[in-house]
């Protein structure tokens, strides 16, 4: 028997510019590629905790989820502190699903830019 646990799922992505467009779009293909990379159906997501950089503040990334069907799941946006040098137009995710997979099995997932943020993960 396969035992379902409860585990964190990290993803980023960036944007080009700060726009409702752009967070949204952004934000849709990184959920949208968490959930295929890691074969998780909509009722594995327990909740998502999103993060942006500081030069993002034109929506809400949460806002974007909602476009795609995550509306009956809680979702919370914060700031990501300024520290100098850290990514521009950045959008953080750490995606808490159910699942049957190991730690070691978990697919996170780094698009665009934010790939430069996890070099060492496999594509």
């Amino acid at each position: 028997m396969t035992s379902v646990l409860l585990r964190a799922l990290r993803g980023a992505t960036t944007c080009e510019s700060d726009t409702p467009d752009e967070i949204f779009d952004a934000t849709q293909e990184l959920l949208l590629r968490m959930m295929e990379r890691n074969d998780l159906d909509h009722d594995d997501v327990v909740s998502v905790l999103f993060t942006t950089s500081p030069d993002l503040a034109s929506a809400f990334p949460a806002t974007g989820a909602r476009g795609i069907g995550f509306g009956d799941v809680p979702l919370m946006c914060a700031s990501e502190i300024a520290v100098p040098g850290a990514m521009a137009r950045c959008i953080r995710v750490m995606m808490y699903v159910y699942t049957s997979k190991g730690r070691e099995e978990l697919r996170h997932v780094y698009l665009r830019k934010a790939q430069a943020l996890r070099d060492d993960l496999p594509e």
